[in-house]
C-alpha cells in the first residue's frame, strides 16, 4: 500500500510542478515580451500554432512512453530530485522504448512541451528562459542522476551512457543495446 502511495504523491507532485508551475512560469515571463519590442516569430499564427501543436503531441508522447516503459520495465517511478525519493526508485535499468533514443526521454519530452509553449505564446523572454532551464536540466542531470544511476547500476550504465545521447534523440548510427 505504502508503494502505491508514493507512486501517487510522486505523479501528482510532478504533475503540479511540470504541469502548472513551470508552464503558469513562462506564461508570468511572456508578458515582458513588450521590453525587448521584438517577437520570435513573425507572419501567420496558423504557422506558430500548428508548429506548437506538433511540438506538444511529440513532447506528450516522449513524456508517456517513457514512464510507461520506466513503470513497466524499471518496476520505478521518476520522481525523485535533489536525492529524495518521492517514488520508489527504479530495479532495472531501462534502456529500450524511448530510453534507446536518448537517456532522458521525460526531460526531452518535458523541453519539447515547453518549446511548443514559448512558440504558441510567441515569447523571446520564454525561449530565454528555456535555453537557461536546458542548461539547468542538463547540469543537474550529470551531477546528481548520474551518479546516482551508476551507483545502481554501475558498468551497464556506463555502456548504456556511451551509446545512447543525454536528452536529445538525435540519429546517430545503428548501436546494439
Amino acid at each position: 500500500m505504502k508503494r502505491v502511495f508514493q507512486f501517487i504523491l510522486g505523479y501528482l507532485v510532478g504533475i503540479s510542478f511540470f504541469f502548472i508551475l513551470i508552464p503558469y512560469g513562462f506564461l508570468q515571463l511572456s508578458r515582458l515580451d513588450f521590453l525587448f519590442n521584438y517577437r520570435m516569430i513573425i507572419g501567420s499564427m496558423a504557422v506558430r500554432y500548428a508548429l506548437s501543436g506538433v511540438l506538444v503531441l511529440i513532447g506528450i508522447f516522449f513524456l508517456l512512453w517513457s514512464n510507461l516503459y520506466l513503470f513497466q520495465i524499471g518496476k520505478g517511478g521518476p520522481a525523485e530530485g535533489m536525492g529524495v525519493a518521492i517514488s520508489p526508485r527504479t530495479k532495472k535499468l531501462v534502456i529500450s522504448g524511448p530510453y534507446r533514443y536518448c537517456r532522458n526521454p521525460m526531460v526531452f519530452g518535458a523541453l519539447t512541451s515547453y518549446l511548443a509553449l514559448v512558440i504558441y505564446l510567441n515569447s523571446i523572454s520564454g525561449l530565454i528562459t528555456l535555453i537557461f532551464l536546458m542548461c539547468g536540466a542538463m547540469i543537474y542531470l550529470k551531477y546528481s542522476e548520474e551518479r546516482r544511476l551508476l551507483r545502481d547500476f554501475g558498468s551497464e550504465y556506463i555502456e548504456y551512457r556511451k551509446k545512447v545521447p543525454m536528452i536529445i534523440p538525435l540519429r546517430q548510427q545503428p548501436r546494439k543495446i
